[in-house]
């Protein structure tokens, strides 16, 4: 049986663990309400832009817009496909980083011409020693995902869209279902795909509104798509840091659970060892009685 003192100095270290992960447990927690605060609020604008794009492709069908060109005449060896990946920074946080990375790789192995952007120290520590191509200049943090990072981000990748060096875009991060599970998803940003805008159908015998597009819808469908897109970056990183706190704070509660089990085994080992050495001690002095005795 271990000696008295190496058992107590082992239920003391794994009270001052328990501590830590209780501390980040808390931590984690304020930071997933406020970030789920966030995205509450500025949800209601992004629904709205949404809502104009449906608006204006239901009375303009015919409307052509390069943000729209899915650029068919391109084979699909040749297809240049960007990909923005969102993992933490740190670990303790369960499978999060391992999920997305999963699901990245799987895009990987599809026919195209691959480059990453990635948000968060470990999935660009982890792809660049796989040797996968990574924007260097791509320099992101997911902590505090601020409106000013999401259309920072959303201008590098419209830009190289523009520019003929993307013709698709996806966003790899975790959108939270509930306060226990999140998943691990593909959203497509570019090219906008019509039937995602054809959601919001009118009656045929209903009023429809006459819209006037000054100057013109193209100039009108620049100036909303590149806002669209920015919100819904922004929403995929709040979405990201949220659930990354809310699977930091499952961990941590199942560490804490895991240090309160091993301290109930390690008190009970504890109260044998100081039992036996007291049973040893009293038998020590009954056979030094008799001797004496004797």
């Amino acid at each position: 049986m271990a000696n008295i003192r190496e058992i107590q100095s082992r239920i003391n270290s794994v009270k001052d663990t328990m501590k830590i992960t209780n501390a980040m447990y808390m931590i984690s927690s304020s930071k997933m309400t406020h970030a789920k605060k966030k995205l509450m609020d500025t949800e209601p604008y992004f629904y709205a832009l949404q809502g104009e794009i449906s608006r204006i492709l239901r009375h303009l069908p015919e409307l052509e817009h390069h943000f729209f060109d899915i650029r068919e005449k391109i084979p699909a060896e040749e297809r240049k496909i960007g990909s923005i990946v969102v993992t933490a920074d740190k670990g303790l946080a369960g499978a999060y980083n391992h999920n997305v990375v999963k699901l990245e790789e799987e895009i990987l192995e599809k026919p195209g011409i691959h480059k990453l952007f990635v948000v968060g120290e470990l999935g660009r520590h982890y792809f660049a020693k796989r040797g996968v191509e990574i924007d260097t200049n791509f320099q992101y943090t997911v902590q505090k995902p601020t409106m000013h990072r999401a259309r920072d981000i959303s201008g590098v990748l419209l830009e190289q869209f523009r520019a003929g060096e993307l013709d698709e875009i996806y966003i790899v991060y975790t959108r939270m279902e509930n306060s226990v599970q999140s998943e691990a998803e593909v959203l497509k940003l570019l090219p906008l795909e019509r039937s995602s805008f054809n959601e919001m159908k009118m009656p045929l015998n209903m009023y429809r509104e006459a819209i006037d597009l000054y100057p013109s819808a193209e100039v009108v469908m620049d100036s909303i798509i590149p806002n669209y897109v920015t919100g819904m970056i922004y929403g995929c990183l709040v979405e990201a840091y949220a659930s990354e706190h809310n699977a930091r704070m499952m961990a941590m509660k199942s560490a804490t659970d895991s240090a309160q089990s091993l301290i109930h085994d390690l008190s009970i080992i504890y109260n044998r060892a100081r039992q036996a050495a007291i049973t040893q001690e009293i038998t020590e002095v009954c056979s030094g009685a008799r001797a004496q005795q004797k």
